[in-house]
């Protein structure tokens, strides 16, 4: 059951988020859907190795691709499915538990969860960077495959 809540939860976070957003209204599920994609390739993979660098890290650069994909094939901005299905991987309220440690005076906490925010925000930035440069590699590809043929 817990895979289920998870999933339905992520989907109504992440197209209420783009409802914030200002996504158009043909986009809300698919934006749901992609963020709920992306929530449970995280969920599964820190049950199953207990890391969540490498969790958000490969659930980014699903989404990330997976947006721009879904961008090309519905005309629209890649900006509007990204953002809304990296909304559940943002650490929040880890962010929020080291300010509140500094504030508490509990400083050693606070560094190790803000050092832990750092990690996965910068997962999160090099999932998005890496999946566009896949996505400009196979640009070059398919570029390079048409005028060989044209050539032939």
């Amino acid at each position: 059951m817990t895979i289920f809540s998870q999933a339905i939860t992520s989907f109504l976070a992440t197209a209420a988020f783009g409802i914030l957003f200002n996504a158009p209204k043909e986009s809300l599920l698919k934006c749901g859907l992609i963020g709920m994609g992306g929530w449970l390739i995280y969920f599964l993979l820190v049950e199953y190795s207990q890391d969540p660098i490498v969790a958000t890290l490969a659930a980014t650069i699903f989404i990330a691709l997976l947006s721009q994909e879904m961008a090309k094939i519905y005309k629209m901005p890649v900006i509007i499915f990204s953002v809304a299905g990296i909304i559940p991987l943002v650490p929040g309220g880890l962010a929020y538990d080291a300010m509140r440690n500094i504030v508490e005076n509990n400083y050693n906490d606070a560094i190790a969860l803000a050092a832990k925010v750092l990690m996965l925000s910068g997962s999160i930035a090099f999932g998005l960077v890496f999946s566009e440069v896949i996505n400009q590699i196979a640009k070059k590809m398919k570029q390079v495959r048409i005028k060989s043929k044209n050539l032939l």
